[in-house]
């Protein structure tokens, strides 16, 4: 697969005014993605839990335009959201290429999210999967021989140059993005499913998003991403990134939870180890984020319990068990974890299946 496999043969558009609208969840990363190069290509194998509560909607509405520009507005919970569209524009002007038609049309993007945008929870991942599936959407009403699997393959990748972990947000359960040599068919450009049964363990994993802080983050994916460039342990963390895809990939046919748990929780230390020894360095974490890290490592040692946890580029906590102790974990959260949130608020998840298109 290259680039130029998503280039469309002919782009000659009939349609009218019209909108579409699609669903697209957000994901966590238990292999993490922290470095980049080239059009947002990972520097580093990385594997995700699609989620389902924690989702973007999005309705692109359109009409037919002359001006042969990109013309569009964003609209947030039904405010225009004029600081999102620079980063729109960029998006559009990166794949005008795969999407001829992108400057026939003028375009209402109308978005909301489930949850508290920029807190890490991978807002980006939803929204930019959202629209890129929107927009594929388009494509297919224009060209009506697109097959499934091209339609979510292009949607993919279109995604991943709007936000590298968007691509990992179209399907699920667990979608691996970047090229390893233990997964034919994994691939830097778009984000693939796992190509064998995953075993039962894993198939109903529970998620619940600790909200420390519901504030936007300090310092951006984009900026932390591009501290890996100069960083001195970068080479060492995308080795040991792709060694624990490696292992994780083993863990997931085995169901063992034991080495799950290691590997998750190493990879979300090892993330923020990178920010604290970046330059310049930084911290994403708060005080109540690593409370509540020992809080689990108390409760594990004294309950036996399989729950552990995992972080993205901020300062929640996503607190992972399986579904067959949802009931003693999220006691637990509620009595012993919840204080440690802003307003004591968290979001109940679990694994989910992917992106669907709404009515």
């Amino acid at each position: 697969m290259t680039t130029e496999h998503f280039i469309p043969k002919h782009s000659n558009s009939t349609l009218t005014a019209g909108s579409v609208s699609w669903q697209s969840p957000s994901n966590i990363a238990l292999v993490k993605y922290w470095g980049k190069y080239g059009e947002q290509l990972p520097k580093n194998t990385s594997i995700s839990f699609t989620l389902s509560n924690c989702h973007t909607k999005t309705k692109l509405n359109y009409t037919p335009s002359n001006s042969n520009t990109f013309e569009f507005e964003v609209y947030l919970d039904g405010q225009r959201a004029e600081s999102f569209e620079p980063k729109i524009l960029k998006f559009f002007e990166r794949i005008e290429v795969y999407m001829p038609f992108l400057k026939q049309f003028k375009y209402k993007i109308e978005t909301t999210n489930s949850f508290p945008h920029s807190s890490g929870i991978a807002s980006s991942a939803s929204g930019m999967s959202a629209l890129a599936l929107c927009l594929m959407n388009l494509e297919r009403l224009v060209n009506s021989d697109i097959t499934d699997e091209y339609f979510y393959a292009k949607a993919s990748f279109l995604a991943r140059l709007g936000s590298g972990s968007a691509c990992r947000s179209i399907q699920g359960p667990l979608v691996v993005w970047g090229e390893h040599s233990v997964l034919p068919g994994s691939s830097n450009l778009v984000g693939t499913t796992l190509p064998f049964e995953l075993h039962s363990n894993f198939k109903d994993y529970c998620d619940t998003i600790l909200l420390v802080d519901e504030g936007e983050k300090v310092v951006s994916s984009t900026v932390g991403h591009n501290l890996m460039h100069k960083h001195p342990f970068a080479e060492q963390r995308f080795s040991q990134a792709n060694h624990n895809f490696e292992k994780i990939i083993e863990v997931l046919k085995s169901g063992d939870l034991d080495s799950f748990m290691e590997i998750v929780e190493s990879e979300a230390l090892s993330l923020h180890a990178m920010m604290m020894t970046s330059h310049p360095y930084f911290i994403l974490m708060k005080p109540n984020t690593l409370s509540i890290i020992n809080k689990i490592w108390e409760f594990r040692r004294q309950s036996g319990s399989k729950v552990c946890f995992t972080l993205d580029a901020g300062a929640n906590v996503h607190v992972l068990y399986p579904n067959a102790e949802k009931e003693q974990v999220r006691y637990f959260i509620t009595n012993e974890l919840a204080s440690f949130c802003e307003n004591k608020k968290y979001i109940n998840d679990q694994v989910g299946n992917g992106a669907f298109a709404l009515i």
